[in-house]
């Protein structure tokens, strides 16, 4: 008898030897999603915890193959592009997941990491803006990731011409304007000191979302939050309650973060698991003090 399979998401992303982003990040929250994560690799990394040091982008026939030949064996539930690498890679991307038209589709292409290697250049970013965005379900990005994107449509304005609150709406109704349904926005603005994130969508702002700020310097936080959003949406949640619960649990995995290197700290996307082995043991200790007990005894 065949046991009922997890839902599938298929990543596009680099591989990263520390597992902290790309692809080994995804697989790892998908897991812990309950979701089962299938990869395509977009571009190879060199670096630790402290910094990439270098990119290897992969061949864009490579990463067609390696898509078609996992989508033609198995069906997924929902799509995750992260960092692309090339705008060959942006065009074949674009047509593979065009095919599939109903299934989500989040997009996280920026790492604030990355070396200087021409990945963020006007051209790669009206590529995404063109191709990619269009048939987004829910774009992940900061407040400084969507203002070097916006700079492929608008004119620089003077600093009192316009309120950064403002400057958003104007943004995300230029997104939407693209064809995306929804943009989650991170490290917007707020009148506090705790850290907050903003739904967007055609109408404005949907929900704003605001977090206790978490002392520390951490790698990877951004990947664990695009790819719990695709797990949650993968799992049928509607994207304002997915957007809420994968912020719930980026934030849990941000406050069990371990620190693997001498760098950044890395979020611990499999802490609900170490927290019940922690909660067994409790247990079996409070078990046998009580056999232990003079009462249990008598």
């Amino acid at each position: 008898m065949q046991n009922e399979t997890s839902q599938m998401i298929l990543t596009f992303g680099p591989a990263d030897p520390v597992g902290a982003i790309g692809i080994q990040a995804d697989l790892a929250t998908f897991s812990a999603m309950g979701c089962h994560g299938l990869s395509v690799v977009t571009a190879l990394l060199i670096g630790d915890t402290a910094r990439i040091e270098d990119i290897q982008v992969i061949d864009v026939e490579w990463v067609a193959d390696q898509a078609r030949v996992v989508l033609e064996d198995m069906p997924v539930a929902a799509f995750k592009v992260g960092a692309v690498a090339s705008i060959e890679n942006v065009s074949a991307i674009a047509e593979i997941v065009s095919d599939y038209p109903d299934l989500p589709l989040v997009l996280d292409p920026f790492i604030s990491a990355m070396p200087d290697q021409g990945l963020d250049s006007e051209d790669m970013l009206i590529a995404i803006r063109e191709l990619l965005i269009p048939q987004t379900t829910v774009l992940v990005l900061s407040t400084v990731e969507l203002s070097r994107l916006a700079e492929t449509w608008r004119e620089p304005l003077a600093d009192d011409d316009i309120s950064t609150a403002d400057t958003l709406l104007i943004d995300a109704a230029r997104i939407a304007e693209l064809g995306c349904e929804y943009m989650l926005v991170t490290g917007t603005p707020n009148e506090t000191h705790e850290v907050s994130n903003t739904l967007f969508n055609e109408t404005g702002v949907v929900q704003q979302f605001n977090w206790p700020r978490i002392g520390g310097s951490f790698y990877g936080a951004g990947s664990t939050l695009s790819a719990a959003l695709t797990a949650m949406l993968a799992n049928g949640l509607e994207v304002p309650e997915a957007v809420a619960e994968a912020q719930e649990f980026t934030i849990a995995a941000i406050n069990h973060a371990q620190r693997l290197g001498m760098g950044k700290l890395v979020p611990d996307r499999y802490f609900w698991a170490r927290d019940s082995d922690e909660d067994e043991d409790e247990h079996e200790s409070e078990s046998k003090d009580n056999d232990a007990s003079p009462e249990a005894a008598s």
